[in-house]
């Protein structure tokens, strides 16, 4: 590119950086991961890290500590490590690449109220800045349960290793849920706040590193067709879907009592809404799209009936596909008077002058019809309909369909005349978009990209304490309402969910997308 194009494309407001055909590449540094043998970290984490360095992404000086009460050596934990990205990584295993990341690999056994192991933590990360090279930038990955981060982080305290030394960096990840209610999260931002500096806490939420999450800030602020249209003139209703198709599996011991509106809404669904609903920013920097986000989030208004306009459910046994599966009750761990949601759906009203009498609907279960995450935005019927009835009797609304997962896309859904005849019949139809269609790069996981991000301190996608704490306080008096119902209405699995979920939606004349 010559002159005139790289100043166009570094400055442009709606061209990420990022997104150039320049890579940002990590300086110096290590990651510290807690919790490092548990399945997030198996599955997601060392693959990314793994595929980071794949692309060329991480420095040679590069370096991994797992910490965990296995009684492992160095040797073990690296071939944990190198399972963990034979199985899951995105990018092929190349020998030479994975011989590079090894070296970099070390282990620290111990447990989050042993000091000692912390001083031990404290002696290998001396080590890597002394002969690898790391230079001081550490970052600590809490992959652990919301109650050992006030642990972890007086002990990061007490052993000097979140103080960082003159032009290097500390940094804390922090993995969801961010507390289980208002009072509770802004507890747990005091504890950690007295160890890091806010502009270090990088609080994670995976879904805001998908490709079509950002993809959606694209759709509505490059293109000159879709934002004089988003607006309460035209649309009608949006909802917003997080349904998956598996149930808790071992996690027992962390969702039970948790539910699917702490686990999902509270964060993924309200933080997809806040980016469908949002203003055009000033710039895509972390501030203006905090700002805007909290904008949104600060003018959600709850229905004043819950009981009509809320709907929670447990899954019973059914057939998940041809697998005849149990239900919430019978899982293993699971106290049999659980009155744990594992489906909620929820109404929002955004007070807004661009929202205003638009309803949000936001639902998420397990042991659903299949796997599907979307943001659906559903319009208003066309004003006049020039034929006759029986041409236009099954013609639905207009829909722009954001596909999340899988299968990332967009998909427009709209009235077209059916082929053929004298007469002019109208039929719904659809038009798609496709990234694994329209685009031959791979495209990368959340992780990939949200890991990078921290090192490079870079926190566009990270949902701020002011976002956190708005988003309790839509939830915790849904919550505290839920609370005197009793058990929660059944559902058999492999459907898409309780009654009372259809009957929510049909109060208002309306019905749930099938996807």
């Amino acid at each position: 590119m010559g002159p005139m194009t790289d100043s166009i494309a570094w400055n442009n407001p709606l061209r990420d950086p990022r997104d150039l055909r320049l890579p940002r590449i990590a300086g110096p540094c290590s990651l510290v991961i807690f919790g490092v043998t548990g399945d997030l970290s198996r599955k997601k984490l060392l693959p990314a890290i793994y595929d980071l360095a794949s692309r060329g992404l991480l420095p040679p000086s590069f370096s991994l500590i797992g910490f965990a009460r296995r009684d492992w050596t160095n040797e073990h934990f690296i071939a944990f490590v190198k399972e963990a990205v034979e199985q899951r990584s995105r990018t092929p295993f190349k020998e030479a690449t994975w011989e590079n990341l090894a070296k970099g690999i070390r282990f620290v056994q111990g447990t989050f109220d042993d000091a000692e192991a912390f001083t031990r933590l404290s002696d290998t990360v001396q080590e890597l800045d002394r002969d690898r090279g790391t230079r001081g930038n550490h970052a600590f990955y809490m992959s652990v349960p919301p109650s050992a981060f006030p642990t972890v982080s007086k002990q990061l305290a007490a052993s000097g290793l979140a103080k960082s030394s003159e032009g290097a960096w500390r940094r804390v990840i922090i993995e969801k849920p961010f507390g289980h209610d208002l009072q509770s999260a802004k507890e747990l931002d005091r504890v950690v706040s007295e160890v890091f500096d806010p502009s270090s806490v990088f609080r994670i939420d995976h879904y805001l590193g998908k490709e079509t999450v950002q993809n959606l800030l694209a759709l509505r602020f490059a293109n000159a067709m879709y934002e004089p249209i988003w607006n309460s003139n035209y649309v009608d209703h949006v909802q917003i879907t997080m349904a998956e198709d598996i149930g808790i599996g071992g996690r027992a011991g962390y969702y039970d009592g948790i539910g699917a509106a702490r686990d999902v809404i509270q964060n993924h669904l309200l933080q997809l809404m806040a980016l469908t609903a949002m203003e055009e920013p000033v710039s895509f920097s972390a501030e203006d799209l905090a700002a805007e986000k909290s904008k949104v989030l600060s003018a959600v208004r709850l229905p004043s009936n819950l009981q009509d306009h809320t709907a929670r459910g447990q899954y019973s046994a059914g057939w998940q596909g041809s697998t005849r599966v149990g239900g919430y009750l019978e899982e293993k761990g699971v106290d049999q008077s659980s009155t744990t949601e594992t489906y909620a759906a929820i109404r929002l009203d955004v007070d807004t002058r661009r929202w205003a009498g638009v309803p949000f609907y936001l639902r998420t279960g397990k042991r659903l019809g299949k796997r599907v995450t979307e943001i659906a935005v559903v319009f208003k019927r066309a004003p006049h309909l020039p034929f006759e009835n029986t041409a236009v009797r099954e013609l639905g609304k207009n829909a722009i369909v954001i596909r999340v997962q899988p299968d990332e896309g967009v998909t427009m859904r709209f009235g077209s005349k059916v082929p053929g005849g004298s007469s002019m019949e109208v039929r719904d139809v659809s038009m798609d978009f496709s990234y694994g269609r329209s685009f031959t790069e791979n495209s990368p996981e959340a992780y990939e990209r949200l890991i990078l991000d921290v090192m490079l301190g870079d926190p566009p996608l990270f949902p701020t304490t002011k976002e956190v704490n708005l988003s309790w306080k839509i939830l915790d008096p849904i919550e505290e309402f839920w609370s005197t119902l009793g058990q929660p209405q059944p559902y058999r699995s492999g459907t898409w969910g309780p009654t009372e979920a259809d009957e929510m939606l049909a109060r208002d004349g309306r019905h749930w997308r099938m996807p």
